[in-house]
């Protein structure tokens, strides 16, 4: 395969994979990447910058420069009638079983990731874009070694893409000797092959835009819809783009996000596990700041309960979809009592959403979607969504999204917990896999990050104490990571390979560093490249 000068493709180029990376399709993205590439970097730096800030002690509030953004009457576009009803959302890698399953399950929208749920090998990245080609056109199937068949029903989900974020980059492609930006190779690839397509049958592409920290960072998401409708001759508003709050940063500026957004916008998801996530990372020094063992971090604590009645007040007030996010709950087969416990959780967090007046909510199992359904269904009844549901009696503050509670218990299982739930899932991940479910939960590389960050912090903090009375210590920490790998060693039996034993050493060297990585898919990424 040939390309145009300045752009070098080093991963593998098959027969199949050259019908996605063809000359023009790289070209394509190659015009974003040299148009956009340097406001990309420049937002970084200014993502470094705004952590030093917080390290010093300063504390985020709502931007007085853009109070008038707040204050102003504005709603986003019409919605088209493929986003109106969103009432069950699931999500999953781009894998093509997956892909089918998802599509079949009965949810109304189907969020096809190349971020947290997939590991990004050149294979997965690649065949995912094959997978959503074939997807779009119907024309999606698969055989397993085993002889089962899997094609499309006639109903399926509505599919929306999930690209890489902005701090994530395509190690196997360069662009005038500079590797690509991982969301403008996801985005540009995939609008490139398919929009043409989808004008012609009535529809547009669809995205949920993950890990912003700023409106301004929103601003160059919506720079790029503009540049590539215009590039291929599309009319605006073509693309709609559903951002995800899933930093403390981004739950101060939702307003400011919407309006940036505000041709191309469908609304806002409560991210919830890269939101904790965040707020652990964003204080990881602040003294004042250290939150109890991750399974007591709910919905319902106060900092949550801030920012998902903020989101969904903010969203409705502009006439965008709140969609919330995703219990982590996943059905247990041939445990009919834990099953049931599961189920129990799984309705109660989606009856909460959709009483509180969310627009629909997310699963991760197709067999979760009647459950998280029949709970928006009891309360929209026909009605596609309720964003005529103002939440005018909601008036969160500044301070009550940084009312980090509770702080206790911390203890030696949620320890463990962290420990056992992090070399897993790394072992996963650097094994290809980036969706792993992990003692009856659904484990993405944002649950594996609040272990991650929790053990980090809880070393630091003069706050991270067992309930015990010990505090917790890279000798301590060290003591207890040794021992849950043997006991995974011993569980896991031949299925034990080289690669838990790498996760496990990658473990020990993130939670020790004195520096904080900021993702643990980066050294992740780098293993695989």
């Amino acid at each position: 395969m040939t390309y145009s000068a300045g752009i070098e493709v080093l991963g593998k180029v098959t027969p199949e994979y050259a019908q996605i990376l063809t000359p023009e399709a790289l070209d394509f993205v190659a015009k974003i990447a040299r148009k956009f590439e340097p406001r990309r970097k420049e937002l970084m730096a200014a993502r470094v910058a705004r952590q030093a800030e917080l390290d010093a002690g300063q504390l985020p509030d709502f931007l007085p420069q853009t109070k008038a953004v707040r204050e102003g009457d504005w709603k986003i576009a019409p919605l088209p009638q493929d986003l109106l009803d969103r009432r069950t959302e699931i999500t999953g890698p781009v894998e093509r079983k997956m892909m089918i399953n998802a599509l079949n399950s009965g949810a109304k929208s189907f969020m096809a990731d190349f971020e947290d749920s997939n590991c990004p090998t050149w294979e997965n990245q690649i065949e995912g874009q094959i997978n959503v080609f074939d997807a779009y056109r119907r024309q999606i199937d698969y055989t397993s070694p085993e002889g089962k068949e899997y094609k499309l029903n006639d109903e399926i989900a509505t599919l929306i893409l999930r690209p890489r974020g902005w701090h994530l980059m395509e190690k196997h492609v360069k662009i005038d000797g500079e590797i690509v930006s991982g969301s403008m190779f996801d985005f540009g690839l995939s609008f490139f092959h398919n929009i043409k397509y989808l004008v012609a049958n009535g529809r547009g592409t669809y995205y949920y835009l993950p890990k912003m920290e700023s409106h301004l960072e929103a601003r160059l998401w919506n720079d790029i819809f503009v540049f590539a409708q215009n590039e291929l001759g599309v009319a605006q508003g073509t693309i709609k783009g559903t951002v995800l709050i899933e930093t403390i940063l981004a739950a101060y500026e939702m307003d400011e996000i919407l309006y940036e957004l505000r041709e191309h916008s469908s609304g806002l998801n409560a991210g919830r596990w890269d939101y904790i996530f965040s707020c652990i990372k964003k204080f990881k020094t602040n003294k004042n700041y250290c939150l109890a063992n991750r399974g007591l971090i709910t919905m319902t604590v106060p900092f949550m309960r801030a920012y998902a009645l903020l989101l969904l007040k903010t969203c409705h007030k502009r006439n965008a979809p709140a969609i919330g996010g995703m219990s982590a709950l996943i059905p247990i087969k041939n445990d009919p009592v834990a099953n049931e416990k599961a189920m129990a959780g799984i309705r109660a967090d989606k009856d909460r959403d959709a009483t509180d007046g969310y627009d629909g909510g997310w699963v991760a199992h197709p067999g979760l979607v009647a459950t998280a359904r029949a709970a928006f269904d009891a309360v929209l009844g026909d009605r596609p969504n309720q964003i005529d549901k103002q939440r005018d009696d909601v008036n969160v503050v500044g301070a009550d999204l940084l009312n980090f509670q509770p702080e206790n218990p911390i203890t030696e299982a949620g320890l463990r917990m962290n420990i056992n739930v992090g070399v897993q899932y790394l072992g996963a991940w650097i094994s290809g896999n980036g969706c792993v479910p992990i003692h009856n939960l659904m484990e993405d590389a944002a649950t594996a990050e609040i272990s991650r960050s929790q053990c980090w912090q809880w070393i630091r903090s003069p706050k991270g104490v067992l309930d015990d009375g010990r505090k917790v210590t890279k000798e301590l920490f060290r003591e207890l990571l040794a021992d849950e790998v043997t006991k995974l060693k011993a569980e896991y039996g031949s299925r034990w390979s080289k690669q838990y034993e790498d996760a496990s050493r990658m473990f020990d060297e993130l939670t020790t560093s004195d520096d904080f990585v900021e993702f643990l898919t980066l050294p992740g990424y780098d293993y695989l490249a």
